[in-house]
């Protein structure tokens, strides 16, 4: 299988532009994401096989992978990613920092419009991000905008941030698609039923729990428009359904999470397999709010008696890493740094013993099954593994649709998960983990501590420092077993024999579906 490579250096100079300006010619940057064919010809329909439904089309409420995977190919930010996650322009076509970090000036980009139509200019910007930020919004991405005390349009094209403190993290934090640029004078209720961005692709046909078809967004901004006039993700329940579907021609791409599958495809010899390195991490959560887990001693106990190499070997093949929580290669943790980096039952048992639960202890746990391919494997092995300890994981299998639904209410005392990862540690675990982060009900853990550490991370701009921080942060959070990080693995994007121009990313992201034709 060919090898997606995910460079250091490269995930490192995102951080380097983090408070320098940056500035591009519309549209035409060749360093900014991966653009579409030229010209907006006619060209096949491009067929992605998905198996579950988005559960939402509003982007500033979206966590489910599928959910995101649309919106971000319907919907601009201010800044993106380009294939090797460098910060690059977006809707903003150049930032700059004042000297002392406390302002970040955007200047927009001109002639773009809403797929309705309508002009997109400053006053879209500040709508949004004051929405975004409005506790009431319940966005997702609040925490990411914590530094932000005011947003000002002092004219069309400029929209100026004034910060509490210099924020590193915050241009690579606005390239996500809950930071979404939305019409003014648009409303959750409306998008739910009818997306209206700037993206590439425009909503064309929607069959719930069956299909929904993008088409090409011919007044998008960029240089190149799409290169396939539509794109229709077709929902079809089992990874190994969608290896037949493509086998007979009727799907083009899916992008797999399970190894076996993924080799299954490729030894059909009619299937291309690329293998890309995530940043993404398969996860067990805790919410130390909840029941016995509110001693720090089960949650010990807990961590203490899983093997995660096992896990790893069991449910996907050994195709990955054992990870600690920091996963991009600029920031990442030492696992053997963690408490009981090998696992050990003895131990396991004196946290028992301290939390005064010697007979053992039961953890209500849910699982998404359809989400991602490996959700079950993982939680019968970690079942099986905490058995062994005294520790009884009550598995609820839910769709993913109820799994997130239940995940974003935190309605769950345990949760067998996969989280998208980011380059940078305060997009990842900053609305998490500080006390008052949008997602810290679902992480279910804070600190004095942590929401020190994270504050001195996002306003200090050396990258050793940075790194330095963000293994404190880690430390704090496996010292603390807050979750239990299990390991990082691979995407495995599948393609028929005719599909151009599909580059994977590290942080899993579809975006360049505006790049890809079949033939």
């Amino acid at each position: 299988m060919p090898r997606g490579a995910l460079s250091a250096a490269a995930l490192a100079a995102t951080l380097s532009l983090a408070l320098a300006s940056c500035s591009s010619s519309s549209g035409s940057d060749s360093s900014g994401p991966a653009p579409g064919a030229e010209g907006t010809g006619g060209g096949k329909p491009l067929v992605v096989g998905v198996t579950s439904d988005p559960d939402t089309l509003f982007p500033w409420k979206a966590t489910q992978f599928q959910a995101v995977n649309v919106l971000q190919n319907l919907y601009g930010t201010l800044t993106e990613f380009d294939k090797d996650l460098n910060v690059v322009p977006g809707l903003a076509e150049s930032w700059e920092a004042s000297e002392d970090g406390r302002t970040l000036t955007l200047k927009l980009r001109q002639g773009v419009t809403f797929a309705d139509g309508s002009a997109f200019d400053s006053a879209d910007v500040k709508s949004s991000l004051d929405k975004i930020m409005d506790e009431k919004t319940a966005a997702v991405a609040r925490a990411s905008l914590s530094s932000v005390k005011s947003v000002e349009a002092p004219d069309a094209t400029t929209v100026v941030l004034k910060l509490s403190a210099p924020d590193a993290a915050l241009p690579a934090n606005l390239a996500t698609v809950n930071m979404a640029m939305l019409s003014s004078d648009d409303t959750e209720e409306k998008l739910s039923a009818t997306p209206n961005g700037t993206g590439p692709f425009k909503l064309g046909k929607r069959v719930p729990s069956q299909s929904i078809t993008l088409t090409r967004n011919d007044a998008y901004w960029g240089a190149e428009k799409a290169k396939s006039p539509a794109v229709e993700f077709r929902v079809i329940p089992d990874e190994s359904s969608i290896v037949s579907a493509m086998q007979s021609g009727n799907v083009q791409l899916a992008v797999f999470n399970d190894p076996l599958v993924a080799q299954t495809a490729e030894g059909g010899g009619t299937i291309t397999v690329a293998k890309t390195p995530q940043l993404n991490y398969h996860v067990l959560q805790l919410n130390a709010r909840r029941g016995e887990l509110g001693d720090v001693n089960v949650r010990l106990a807990v961590q203490c008696a899983i093997d995660r190499k096992q896990v790893l070997d069991t449910a996907a093949l050994g195709e990955g890493e054992v990870t600690g929580p920091n996963t991009a290669p600029a920031f990442k943790s030492d696992p053997n740094k963690r408490p009981c980096p090998a696992r050990d039952l003895a131990k396991a048992a004196d946290y028992l013993a301290k939390a005064g639960k010697s007979g053992g202890v039961t953890i209500k746990t849910i699982v998404s099954q359809g989400e991602y391919a490996t959700s079950v494997n993982e939680a019968q092995n970690l079942k099986a593994q905490l058995a062994e300890a005294k520790i009884n994981l009550d598995l609820e299998v839910l769709e993913s649709g109820a799994f997130v639904d239940r995940w974003v209410a935190a309605d769950f005392d345990a949760a067998v998960a996969l989280n998208g990862g980011r380059p940078d540690p305060d997009g990842s675990y900053g609305r998490y983990f500080t006390s008052d982060g949008n997602l810290n009900k679902v992480a279910g853990y804070s600190s004095d501590k942590l929401d020190k550490l994270f504050a001195e991370g996002k306003a200090t701009t050396d990258q050793a420092a940075r790194k330095a921080i963000y293994d404190h942060v880690a430390a704090e959070l496996e010292d603390n077993a807050a979750w239990i990080w299990l390991f990082s693995g691979y995407t495995y994007t599948a393609t028929t024999s005719g599909v151009q121009g599909f580059t994977p990313m590290a942080n899993g992201s579809l975006q360049s579906l505006r790049a890809a034709s079949v033939s």
